[in-house]
């Protein structure tokens, strides 16, 4: 065996990624073997012309731009990264096709989005939940604005970006890797380019088309400047991105499943067991600033300053109506609904009717308001010749301050509603956009003791992260087996913070749960939902104060939503790279090792149910708990050359990912259980270790330079442990109090997230991008990026998405996933048509009490177009035009319970039509 150092210089594009999408699978992969040939061919050719052209006085360049400089530069990334990764680069400055990152990021091989309002919002990587993964910018870990880890992309505006990798294996250099995945943002570094330059696009947008309710309207505006000085030592570059506009509306139809009724004594199949409609609509506002400073003084030091900051406010209103047809709980005052007239078909009820209904009317407003900082500050020296060293500071913080309102009214009478099985059409005996019908009340008794007109919820939500990262890079000597060290470490402390305020809403100077009060003049009415139901309208923001009385609500549950997560999180590191040969063929890679040591601590308050006289006056303790764990994480990335362009990629690492930390509060509910003697209790995890894996990667790839790529992966990982809630024993000494009731023994059960069995997952991933022109001359300007992936999984998890019982599956794992870009771009005009799929998973959404739930839901296609025309020659050079249509297809957001005929939600967003213009100089 022949080990042979053979550095060959090869160049790394300074600005990164990949315009994606993609595929039919086996079809793109095909095509481009079979365009091998033919690329072949024109490769020879060109090194033909090349070296005529040589001899010439005179060299014509010829510049990239548009559609496919974004597309080889994104190849040129993947090509040369030692990792296996995948990219996106900005087509130009200011200038990645859609609205956040987080829709670019989907089309890539193997990642999906979960869509929040019609728009991709949370990213899975290769089937694995968005826990499993980090965001990073420039490097540096990202805070998230919800309770848990996962980054909401929709945050980042993306004409502020210049590109995305996504690392699906380690780096070793790399601090803050997800198990799944790493996303890592990335801003514009002024000195990379050339000369000034300047881009203005504005956009205005119709939203809803294709509904029958009201259209939605908006505007983006974005103006990016780079520009150098003092002889290019100084570099500076400044975006900002404005998205301002209201949605049209959209309808949502929530089923509470089907079940069994009474008819004759007989049990019967029903279809409904009762329904929420609702018909949604919003307003929003984001605004994103970009800075970044440059100070090269020299070709030895390097000193950059970034920022980005975004400010995302949203307003939603719903208006709707919850109907209760076949509850045998109903509520606390009247008797359950029962059936009549039905019609049979066997056993199953096709069509009928349910008395003694009394319905809840819903005028509810949420809003929110997200703030995003973040800073970092980049030195770079190179001390000797073969010595680098580089020192970084970082800060990053989000905070999200939100309002919840619930509003309920009702009539006096009771309804008796009709029904179809399979309609989402109902037809009610009220009208219920009568004000002289219907009022405003407690319509349902849902507070107890307490009066309950309404409800409103204030959570406040902080997230931080403070770092420092020093590290130094030698180049090694030649002739050796390893071409490079670095080594470093990295310290970062982070701190999030919950907290919830919530109030009861009573009818103004009343005492009585059966007061009502008239809906305020001026009131409207709408459609709920596509269910022919009118209901009553009115602005629960602005009546607020004038209707209701606003009570603190004292609860368990409440308490335990307030909660602060510490973690100090030191990584030492070590990289060697890999430049050499073995035997004749050329081997390059990395050998990694991060010995990463946590410590974690969380500040709650524990509740004990069984005391006090009411949940007002249950007794509280502050209490604080952690723990602290050391992990070597190593991993290898080789890459041999297997020549004509083809690499064959294999990695081997050991990967971990931080448990979610709403997992790791150290909130907790107890009580003395005088049926079994014993406190029960449940809560969340502070001790919590982490999910830890091995993961195995092998790619094969082929390139035509930086035009054109086909790859084939396949990738498995083993989950050693994995994180359930289930009952433990626990010591209850600590939390008891003088108050609490005395058991035979301090020992209790307790339920809380613990580290589990694992399990594995493993898939295929097919990617292919291509120029058309390689199969005929009349297709030139014409192209595809595809690709498409299968995964599986063996992880069995209890299933505690709404309704389920036994096992589910791994949150986040889309069996099959494809996304396929046609597009054409020559003489100025573009053109593209990109399609993702995703086939069923399991998700988060947020329940009604804040938290967050596991839920069955439907995979989707979503269809985008775009077209455009830019003026290349002439006074208005620069200038274009831009034509997109999103969701062209009106795909649905549905999900079901447990079975896919159960279906509990299914709302519709509409179409998206945007016009644009563009002008860069």
């Amino acid at each position: 065996m022949n080990l042979i150092n053979k550095r060959a210089a090869r160049t790394v594009p300074g600005s990164i990624a990949f315009k994606l999408s993609p595929v039919a699978a086996g079809c793109a992969v095909f095509m481009a073997l079979a365009s091998h040939a033919a690329l072949a061919q024109e490769t020879t050719s060109g090194q033909d012309a090349a070296a005529t052209g040589a001899s010439n006085s005179s060299i014509q360049t010829v510049q990239v731009t548009g559609i496919r400089r974004g597309i080889e530069a994104a190849i040129s990334v993947k090509k040369n990264n030692d990792s296996i990764v995948e990219a996106i680069s900005a087509e130009d400055i200011g200038k990645l096709p859609d609205q956040s990152i987080a829709e670019s990021i989907a089309r890539l091989p193997g990642v999906t989005a979960q869509r929040t309002n019609g728009q991709a919002a949370v990213i899975s990587i290769r089937g694995m939940s968005p826990d499993f993964s980090t965001g990073l910018l420039n490097g540096r870990e990202q805070v998230s604005t919800g309770d848990s880890r996962g980054v909401e992309f929709d945050q980042y505006p993306s004409e502020l970006l210049s590109g995305v990798v996504i690392y699906k294996t380690p780096d070793g250099a790399l601090v803050g890797q997800g198990l799944s995945g790493t996303v890592d943002l990335q801003t514009v570094r002024p000195l990379d380019f050339a000369k000034r330059t300047m881009a203005v696009n504005y956009r205005r947008e119709k939203t809803g088309l294709g509904m029958d309710n009201d259209k939605g309207h908006g505007n983006r505006f974005t103006f990016s400047y780079i520009d150098q000085f003092a002889n290019r030592q100084i570099g500076v570059a400044f975006g900002f991105a404005r998205l301002q506009g209201k949605s049209g509306d959209t309808t949502r139809f929530e089923s509470w499943g089907n079940g069994t009724a009474k008819y004759n004594g007989q049990d019967v199949n029903v279809p409904y067991n009762g329904f929420n409609a609702w018909t949604d609509g919003y307003s929003q506002s984001r605004n994103g600033l970009m800075g970044v400073i440059q100070y090269r003084p020299s070709k030895d030091f390097t000193s950059t300053v970034d920022l980005l900051y975004t400010k995302y406010d949203r307003n939603n209103r719903t208006r709707g109506i919850q109907m209760p047809l076949n509850d045998g709980t109903n509520n606390a005052y009247d008797q359950p609904g029962q059936l009549i007239n039905p019609v049979l078909s066997g056993n199953n009820v096709t069509s009928g009717a349910f008395n003694n209904v009394r319905a809840v009317l819903r005028n509810d407003a949420v809003s929110w308001s997200d703030t995003t900082k973040s800073i970092g500050w980049n030195n770079k020296l190179r001390v000797t010749q073969d010595w680098t060293a580089n020192l970084d500071l970082s800060y990053n913080s989000a905070e999200r301050t939100g309002t919840n309102i619930e509003t309920y009214g009702s009539s006096t009478t009771l309804d008796t509603v009709k029904f179809t099985a399979g309609s989402e059409n109902f037809v009610p005996g009220l009208n219920y956009a009568d004000p002289n019908v219907v009022k405003l009340t407690d319509p349902q008794g849902w507070g107890g003791a307490d009066i309950q007109a309404g409800y409103v919820k204030f959570p406040h939500v902080y997230d931080k992260i403070d770092a420092i990262r020093l590290d130094a890079t030698r180049d090694l000597p030649e002739g050796m087996f390893f071409s490079k060290l670095t080594a470093g470490v990295n310290v970062s402390n982070r701190s999030k913070t919950r907290e919830y305020t919530e109030d009861l809403l009573s009818v103004k100077g009343s005492s009585s749960p059966f007061a009502t009060e008239a809906y305020p003049a001026g009131s409207g009415s709408g459609m709920a939902a596509g269910t022919g139901i009118n209901v009553i309208t009115f602005d629960p923001v602005a009546n607020l104060n004038a209707l209701y009385d606003l009570k603190q609500k004292m609860h368990p549950d409440i308490t335990n939503k307030d909660w602060i997560v510490n973690e100090k999180v030191t990584t030492a590191f070590a990289k060697l790279g890999i430049d050499s040969q073995l035997g004749s063929m050329p081997l390059r890679g990395a050998l990694g090792l991060q010995m990463v040591h946590t410590k974690q601590d969380s500040t709650a308050y524990s509740v004990d149910t069984a005391g006090g006289t009411s949940d007002a006056t249950r007794p509280t303790s502050p209490v604080s708990a952690g723990t602290s764990y050391n992990d070597f994480l190593p991993s290898l990335n080789l890459i041999g050359d297997l020549g004509n362009q083809q690499a064959l990629r294999f990695s081997l690492s050991k990967i971990m990912a931080r448990p979610t930390l709403n997992d790791m509060r150290a909130s907790g509910n107890f009580g003395y259980d005088a049926t079994r003697g014993i406190y029960n209790g449940s809560g969340g995890n502070p001790k919590l270790d982490p999910f830890r894996a091995k993961g195995i990667d092998l790619s094969y790839e082929k390139y035509w330079d930086s035009k054109a790529y086909v790859s084939a992966a396949v990738f498995y990982k083993k989950l050693d442990t994995y994180i359930v809630t289930t009952s433990r024993t626990i010591d209850y000494t600590p939390y008891l109090q003088p108050t609490t009731v005395k058991a035979p023994t301090n020992i209790g059960l307790f339920s809380s997230p613990v580290n589990g069995n694992g399990g594995n997952i493993k898939g295929v991933e097919l990617a292919a991008s291509m120029p058309l022109n390689v199969f005929s001359r009349y297709l030139d300007g014409f192209g595809v990026v595809a690709n498409a992936s299968q995964n599986s999984s063996a992880v069995n998890l209890p299933d505690t998405a709404e309704g389920g019982s036994g096992t589910m599956g791994l949150p986040g794992l889309s069996r099959r996933v494809a996304s396929l870009t046609l597009y054409y771009e020559k003489a100025g005009f573009s053109a593209r048509a990109a399609e993702r799929y995703r086939s069923d998973f399991i998700g988060e959404v947020a329940t009604n009490t804040g938290d967050r739930e596991l839920t069955y839901i439907n995979g989707d296609k979503v269809l985008d177009l775009q077209f455009g025309y830019e003026i290349q020659t002439g006074p208005m050079k620069g200038l274009s035009f831009l034509v997109e249509m999103n969701n062209v297809n009106d795909a649905h957001f549905k999900r079901y319970r447990k079975t896919k005929d159960n279906v509990i939600e299914d709302t519709r967003y509409g179409r998206t039509v945007l016009f644009g213009l563009n002008y860069k100089m």
